[in-house]
C-alpha cells in the first residue's frame, strides 16, 4: 500500500523519523506556506481522512485506558479530561470513555448565550485561535484531581502551556497528563515543558501512541512554494472532481435523541451521560439505518460530522458499524489544505462550502476532504440544531455540495444542548457519580468542591463587588486631556516599570510565555521627518476626519434615544470619543458624558469598569466607541464579554470600518487617521492598557501609565483642534451622509475577516492574530511589534507615506499586491525569536 506521504516526501525530501507506526498514523499534505512546507495529516483521527469508526474510536479508548493505568482508579475518579476544539473533541471524548470514571469537557469557539466562560486561552498556531471553556458546572475545573489534556498532535506544546497556565492560576493542581496520538516535539520543546512543570511545582506526564520528528532538507521552503505554485497553475487552487448528476434530494433521519442529553462535551459530559448514550445508540442507529434503507443502493456509507460536533457522529458510526453497515467516518473542518489527486498524497479531494452555523467570528469557507471521489453510496451528515440553518440547505450549501458527488444524502440533526441556569440536580462533581441534591447554578468559576451552595444571581448577571470602586481619573493629573473631555476608568500605574524591548515582548507573546497586555512596548519616538509627515497628513485629512466624526456622531444621536454615554475603548478609541463629544456640543449643545475603559483581546473588557458604569448610568445609554476596525477581533471580544452584563448594547461606533465589522461608522474607507500614526503623544500621553494579576486585583480597574515626561512631544490637543476646526465646513455634507446611511443596509459583511484568513494561510502564518489589516493596524505593527513585511494595495498613495517611511526605517519590505480590501496589511513576524529571520532572509534586529 502506498504511504500517503510519498508524493510530498519524494518531491521535497521530507522524512518522518521515529516509531515504526508513524507512517500508518500520519500522511503529508501541503498548504501555501512560506514558513513550513508540509502538513501532517492524521490517518486515525477521522477529521480529514475517512476511517472506520471503530478504528477512530478505538485509538482514543486505548489512550484513555493507558491514562487510567498510569493514574490508578482512585486518581482517575478525581480526574477531569479536557479536549481541544475543533480537531480533538471526539478524541478527548474517547479518552474519557477509556478512563470511564472521569467527566469530559472540550474547549469551543462557539459562544453560548447565558453561559459564562470558566476560562479561555489562545492557540497561537491555529487559523482560528480563541478557545472558550464553558462548563455547565462551574466546579468542573475547580477540583484538585489530575487534569488530562487531549490533542491530536503534540507539536510545540504552546497550546498546552497556554491552557495549563490559565487554569493553574485559577485552580492549582498537582498533576497534569498530556495525551496525543503523536508526539512530534523537538528536544527544545520537551525541555521547555519540563521547565514549566518545575516552575509551577506540578507533575506533567505525557501519553502518546507514537513519537518522532520531521526531518526537513535544506531549501525545503523554497521547494515547497514552487511545488504549490506549479500544482495550482496546472490544476487550479482547488481540486474539485467533476460534478455528477444529482440522483435525489436528501432525506432526514428520525433521530430520537434522549431528552436533556448533551450533544457532546462543550458544556461537560459525565460518565452518567455516557451510560445514557450507550443505552440509546442502538435505537439512534436504527433510525439512521431506516433512512438509509429508504434509499436503494446505499452500501458504502460515510458518516460526516460537523466541525466541533465529532463525538456524536462518531458513536452513531460505531453503532451503524456494529449493526452490519459498511461505514467510514470523518468531519467537516475550518482548515484549508491543498488537494492533490494522487494515491501517495493524504488529501485527494476537497469540497468547499460556506459556514452554516452563524459563527461568532463571521462568515467564511468550510471544507470536507476526501469525500468527493471517495466511492461512497451514501453520506449521513450529522449536525446540531444550531447548524441546521437556511445556509445549510441553500444552493451551494453543504447539502447541495454533497449531493453533487454522493448519490444519497441523509441529514441527522442532534439537538444543540443549552445548559439550564438552575438545574434541579447538582452538577456532576468528580468522584461523586450518582449523588444528587437541589442547588442553584452560580455560573461563577471561583467555587471549589467544598463550597456551601447558596442562592446566587442569575448566571447572566454580573456579581457585585463588596468594595467601592474609585472615581474616574482625569487630566491634568492623569492624561493631557482637559478633565471634562474624558474620565479614565483605569488605575494609574505610572510608577511601575512595565516596558520591555519590542523583540523580547514579541518572543514572549508568541512562545506563550506572556500575554501582550502584561507589559508595554517601549514608546517609539518618531524621527523629525516622520513627525513632519504626521502634521502634513493631519492638514490633508482633517476635513475628511471631521466628516467621519460628524457622520458617526449624528448616526448615534439619531438611533439612541435620550443622552448617549460615550465609552471609548482605550486608547485608540479615546481621541474619537473626545471628537464625538465635541461635535455633539458644537452642533446640538449636548454635553455627553465620556469615559475610557480597557478591553484586552483574549481576556475581555474590564468588568469593574462596567460595574461602575452600570452604577452611575443606564447601561442602555452606553455607546462603545473605537477608532477603526481591522479584522473585527475587538468587536467580537466586546460582544462576548457583554453577555455577562445586562443592558449593554455590544454595537461599537467607529470612525472607520474598512473591515465591515460594525453597523455604526463614519466611513468604511481605509484611510489614514493621523491619531494612528503615533503612540501616547496623540492619545493624551496615556499608554496602552495593562492587565497583570500581580498589579490588577479582582476589585481593581485595568491599569495604564501617564507619560508626563513626553509632554514636550504631545500633539493630542493639536490633533483634536485641527479636526474640530473643520466641523462647520463639513456639516452640510454630514447631514446628507447620515440621511443616506439611516436608510441603507449597514449590516456587517465581515469581508475583512475573510481576507485576513486568506492572507494568514497564503503567507504561511496560520495565526490571524499576526495579520493586522488597515492603515491604523499596520502603523501599530511598525510602531510596537516585530514586523515581517507590509502588504500595500497597488496604487495606494499619500495615505501610506508614513507607513513606507516607518517600514524603511525598520528595514521591513513593502510588497505591492492586488485585490486587497484594505489600503495595507501589516504582517507580524510569525513564530518570532530573536534569532529568527525576516522576509528578506536577514536577521531581525532591534533598530
Amino acid at each position: 500500500m502506498v504511504w500517503t506521504g510519498t508524493w510530498v516526501a519524494e518531491r521535497l525530501g521530507v522524512e518522518l523519523i521515529g516509531d515504526e507506526e508513524l507512517p500508518a498514523l500520519l500522511g503529508l499534505a501541503l498548504r501555501r506556506n512560506p514558513k513550513r512546507a508540509h502538513l501532517l495529516v492524521s490517518g486515525v483521527l477521522g477529521k480529514h481522512v475517512p476511517r472506520r469508526p471503530s478504528v477512530v474510536y478505538g485509538a482514543g479508548l486505548d489512550l484513555g485506558r493507558r491514562v487510567r493505568a498510569l493514574l490508578g482508579d482512585e486518581e482517575a475518579a478525581r480526574a477531569v479530561v479536557l479536549g481541544y476544539a475543533e480537531t480533538a473533541t471526539a478524541l478527548g471524548h474517547a479518552v474519557a470513555d477509556g478512563l470511564a470514571l472521569a467527566p469530559y469537557l472540550h474547549s469551543t469557539r462557539r459562544p453560548v448565550p447565558g453561559v459564562a466562560p470558566a476560562g479561555g486561552f489562545e492557540e497561537s498556531h491555529s487559523h482560528a485561535t480563541s478557545h472558550l471553556l464553558l462548563p455547565e458546572d462551574p466546579k468542573l475545573l475547580a477540583g484538585e484531581g489530575p487534569l488530562v489534556l487531549v490533542d491530536d498532535e503534540f507539536s510545540t506544546g504552546n497550546t498546552v502551556l497556554n491552557t495549563i497556565r490559565d487554569l493553574h492560576e485559577r485552580h492549582p493542581r498537582e498533576r497534569y497528563v498530556v495525551v496525543a496520538l503523536v508526539d512530534m516535539r523537538a528536544a527544545a520543546d520537551r525541555d521547555r515543558l519540563d521547565a514549566f512543570a518545575e516552575e509551577i511545582g506540578a507533575r506533567v506526564d505525557l501519553v502518546a501512541r507514537a513519537a518522532g520528528t520531521v526531518r526537513l532538507p535544506e531549501g525545503v521552503l523554497e521547494k515547497g512554494r514552487a511545488l504549490v505554485a506549479e500544482h495550482e497553475a496546472r490544476h487550479g487552487a482547488i481540486r474539485e472532481p467533476e460534478t455528477v448528476p444529482l440522483a435525489s434530494a436528501f432525506v432526514r433521519a428520525a433521530l430520537d435523541w434522549p431528552r436533556d442529553l448533551p450533544d457532546g462535551g462543550r458544556h461537560g459530559f459525565t460518565p452518567e451521560h455516557r451510560e445514557r448514550l450507550e443505552a440509546a445508540l442502538p435505537s439512534l442507529a436504527a433510525g439512521v439505518g431506516e433512512a438509509l434503507r429508504s434509499r436503494p443502493g446505499t452500501g458504502r456509507v460515510l458518516v460526516l460530522g460537523f466541525e466541533e460536533l465529532m463525538y456524536a457522529p462518531l458513536r452513531l458510526g460505531t453503532a451503524l458499524e456494529e449493526a452490519g453497515h459498511d461505514v467510514r467516518y470523518s468531519t467537516t473542518t475550518r482548515s484549508p489544505v491543498l488537494a492533490v489527486d494522487d494515491p501517495g498524497y493524504a488529501i485527494r479531494t476537497r469540497l468547499v462550502f460556506p459556514a452554516h452555523d452563524d459563527p461568532a467570528d463571521g462568515p467564511g469557507e468550510r471544507y470536507a476532504y476526501n469525500v468527493a471521489g471517495g466511492g461512497f453510496d451514501a453520506v449521513v451528515l450529522v449536525v446540531d440544531s444550531a447548524a441546521d440553518t437556511p445556509a445549510l440547505h441553500a444552493p451551494g450549501g453543504l447539502l447541495a455540495r454533497l449531493a453533487e458527488h454522493v448519490p444519497h444524502v441523509v441529514l441527522a440533526v442532534v439537538p444543540s444542548y443549552v445548559p439550564s441556569r438552575a438545574p434541579e440536580t447538582a452538577p456532576y462533581t468528580p468522584g461523586t457519580a450518582g449523588t444528587t441534591r437541589t442547588v442553584e447554578n452560580s455560573g461563577a468559576d471561583e467555587a471549589t468542591a467544598d463550597d456551601t451552595v447558596t442562592e446566587v444571581p442569575d448566571a447572566t448577571e454580573a456579581p457585585e463587588r463588596s468594595s467601592m470602586l474609585p472615581e474616574p481619573l482625569r487630566g491634568p493629573a492623569f492624561s493631557s486631556y482637559a478633565p471634562e473631555e474624558v474620565g479614565w476608568l483605569l488605575q494609574d500605574l505610572s510608577d511601575v516599570e512595565l516596558e520591555a524591548p519590542t523583540e523580547e515582548r514579541e518572543e514572549a507573546i508568541q512562545s506563550g510565555g506572556a500575554h501582550y497586555a502584561e507589559s508595554l512596548p517601549v514608546e517609539y519616538q518618531p524621527s523629525e521627518r516622520y513627525q513632519e509627515l504626521f502634521h502634513a497628513a493631519l492638514e490633508a485629512s482633517a476635513a475628511r476626519i471631521a466628516r467621519a466624526v460628524g457622520t458617526v456622531t449624528e448616526t448615534v444621536l439619531a438611533e439612541r434615544p435620550g443622552t448617549p454615554v460615550l465609552v471609548s475603548l482605550a486608547r485608540a478609541g479615546t481621541p474619537v470619543g473626545v471628537l464625538m463629544r465635541r461635535w455633539a456640543r458644537a452642533r446640538h449643545g449636548l454635553d455627553l458624558p465620556h469615559y475610557a475603559v480597557s478591553i484586552v483581546r483574549g481576556r475581555g473588557i474590564d468588568a469593574n469598569a462596567l460595574r461602575w458604569l452600570a452604577a452611575h448610568h443606564d447601561p442602555a445609554d452606553v455607546v462603545f466607541v473605537d477608532g477603526w476596525t481591522g479584522k473585527g477581533a475587538i468587536t467580537r471580544e466586546l460582544a462576548e464579554a457583554l453577555k455577562d452584563f445586562d443592558g449593554f448594547d455590544p454595537d461599537i461606533a467607529v470612525l472607520a470600518d474598512p473591515g465591515s465589522c460594525v453597523r455604526t461608522y463614519g466611513t468604511r474607507e481605509d484611510f489614514l487617521i493621523p491619531s494612528a500614526c503615533l503612540n501616547s503623544t496623540v492619545s493624551g500621553l496615556i499608554s496602552r492598557t495593562v492587565l497583570r494579576s500581580d498589579l490588577v486585583g479582582p476589585d481593581d480597574f485595568h491599569g495604564a501609565k501617564f507619560y508626563r515626561e513626553l509632554a514636550g512631544s504631545d500633539v493630542s490637543g493639536a490633533f483634536l483642534d485641527a479636526v474640530a476646526a473643520r466641523f462647520e465646513e463639513v456639516a452640510a455634507t454630514v447631514d446628507t451622509d447620515v440621511k443616506e446611511l439611516l436608510t441603507a443596509d449597514r449590516a456587517p459583511t465581515w469581508e475583512g475577516w475573510a481576507a485576513v484568513e486568506r492572507i494568514s494561510e497564503e503567507y504561511g502564518i496560520h495565526d490571524v492574530n499576526l495579520v493586522k489589516p488597515g492603515v491604523g493596524e499596520t502603523t501599530r505593527v511598525l510602531l510596537r511589534r516585530v514586523p515581517w513585511k507590509i502588504l500595500a494595495k497597488r496604487g495606494a498613495g499619500a495615505d501610506l507615506a508614513h507607513v513606507r517611511l516607518l517600514a524603511e526605517q525598520r528595514g521591513v519590505p513593502v510588497e505591492e499586491v492586488d485585490d486587497l480590501p484594505y489600503s495595507c496589511v501589516g504582517l507580524i513576524h510569525p513564530e518570532y525569536t530573536r534569532g529568527a529571520t525576516g522576509a528578506d532572509g536577514k536577521a531581525v534586529v532591534s533598530r
